[in-house]
């Protein structure tokens, strides 16, 4: 950029320390209006902490920040505001009883001359707001109707429409389905033309797809600053993590065909859905693939237990009692669920209770006493199987970066024999280091006569863990890819075909999203 062209966001020496623990030093960078600026890092690295600090949300240690300009003097939400900082967070916060239209009005409503609510006036303003982004919904419908794909557009256009001369967004696509993601795109790129786009993300094809520049923090310093163009995965992963990923995958163990299944489902069958038949070998990795909605996760909630089933469901050739957590705990079957922050961790707790809870019998003591010294030693063995990176284990999990927080829903499992284990999209919202220090816990799981069946809408990584895959469609099994082809080029168009139901030949649909 020309030296003559005032940057609409401005950071110099940017640092912010918490308990002494330093995440941000000395972060500086100059950002252009007409650009998407990404910024990637590990979790932990610093980004969401940096887009605190612009938005008004944290005040720095030490750093200056301008926009067009002029500096933040009073790190409050409301100031950075009213410079022209807009911020979408990843974890939306809408209204969901108010209507479209009162949630893009909100702390600034219309009122006619009585000095009442002029409801029909923020309806034709909204319908006017959300056709420039040729966003096609009702103003008047209530927030909760809509999906969250939607949600997340309709709070862009509720931070842009007053201004905003510089848009945070918080990994934007965390939480929509792979089919929006390409609208979303066409809707920042819109966006540019009239502010300055940072954009956060941990998913690598979206650096290129959307990015104009690239920066990446570890460790809390700025340690890469390109051209988004001019880079490749390997450069973007290698700044990451400090050293090349050769191998995103760990070698896999073959399992032991002799060893005998550790799970079998015979005719197991959730309501209105075909009976599953299928078994999981000691020491076996089987992926489920399919599209979304297919009944993957439902079919692992069914085993473990918290969905209604008929059939049967054996663990190491005993039958499980059917609609029992308890009962699957107790044969040795762990379940980490999709969505670890609802249903898999109590985040106000530390991460020593959290990992306690599917075991407390064994750390209760006389009249219920928590037996904290057992506890202590048992989380601490499980936390170093998961390479768990805490201040320790009184440390809150809340506070945790979701690489973490994820590896602390596994160690809970471990603190007990696990015999088999379910995995529900292991790695979503998980930085790219992390990643593959999960896939090596589950691969050193296996190795160790752990059954795993794992749900995964990322095809590349169903292919790069799993021994074999099963594939579904409308909640039956509909093939399956054998242990000899998953590591087969035709592997990917095989899992494809079959969860579309594309005969072989057939024209390639447009979008699919595992």
């Amino acid at each position: 950029m020309s030296e003559n062209l005032v940057p609409e966001l401005s950071c110099h020496d940017l640092a912010k320390s918490f308990s002494g623990t330093s995440v941000l030093e000395g972060v500086s960078f100059d950002f252009y209006q007409g650009t998407v600026n990404v910024l990637a890092g590990e979790n932990g690295a610093g980004k969401s902490t940096i887009l605190k600090i612009i938005s008004g949300q944290y005040r720095p240690d030490r750093g200056v920040v301008k926009v067009a300009g002029q500096p933040i003097t009073r790190f409050e939400p409301r100031h950075s505001r009213n410079l022209g900082v807009g911020i979408v967070p990843q974890e939306l916060a809408p209204v969901l009883d108010m209507p479209v239209y009162a949630n893009l009005f909100l702390g600034r409503e219309l009122h006619d001359r009585s000095r009442f609510l002029d409801h029909r006036e923020m309806v034709r303003r909204a319908r006017e707001m959300l056709d420039v982004f040729q966003i096609d919904i009702d103003p008047r419908v209530r927030m909760r109707h809509l999906p969250v794909a939607l949600m997340q557009l309709v709070e862009i256009v509720k931070t842009t429409t007053w201004g905003a001369r510089v848009l945070l967004l918080d990994e934007p696509t965390s939480a929509i389905p792979e089919r929006e993601v390409e609208y979303l795109f066409g809707v920042i790129q819109k966006l540019k033309a009239r502010c300055v786009v940072v954009y956060t993300t941990h998913r690598m094809a979206e650096i290129a797809a959307v990015g104009d520049r690239v920066i990446v923090l570890r460790d809390g310093r700025l340690v890469y600053d390109r051209d988004a163009h001019e880079v490749t995965e390997s450069d973007i992963v290698r700044a990451m993590i400090g050293r090349s990923l050769n191998q995103l995958f760990p070698p896999k163990m073959l399992a032991d065909p002799t060893a005998g299944p550790a799970l079998e489902l015979r005719d197991l069958r959730l309501e209105r859905c075909e009976p599953v038949n299928l078994t999981v070998g000691r020491g076996e990795i089987l992926g489920l693939g399919g599209l979304r909605g297919a009944g993957r996760s439902e079919l692992l909630e069914g085993i473990f237990g918290i969905r209604p089933t008929t059939g049967e469901v054996l663990v190491a050739g005993r039958a499980v009692q059917r609609g029992s957590a308890s009962s699957s705990i107790e044969a040795g079957v762990a379940f980490v669920p999709e969505d670890r922050k609802q249903a898999g961790l109590v985040l106000c707790l530390p991460v020593l209770e959290n990992c306690a809870l599917p075991n407390l019998a064994r750390f209760s003591g006389f009249l219920g006493w928590f037996r904290r010294r057992l506890a202590h030693r048992a989380v601490t063995e499980a936390t170093n199987t998961t390479q768990l990176k805490s201040r320790g284990l009184n440390q809150i999990v809340e506070t945790l970066s979701g690489g973490n927080q994820q590896k602390v829903v596994l160690a809970k499992w471990l603190t007990r024999k696990v015999s088999v284990l379910l995995l529900d999209e292991p790695t979503r919202g998980v930085d790219i280091g992390a990643r593959s220090e999960i896939y090596r816990v589950i691969t050193n799981l296996a190795a160790q006569g752990v059954a795993v069946l794992m749900v995964s809408s990322d095809l590349e990584e169903l292919l790069g863990v799993s021994h074999r895959l099963l594939v579904m469609r409308r909640s039956a099994v509909v093939g399956e890819v054998s242990a000899e082809d998953v590591s087969s080029p035709e592997a990917s168009e095989s899992v494809l075909r079959l969860a579309t139901g594309m005969e072989p030949g057939s024209r390639e649909p447009q979008e699919v999203g595992l």
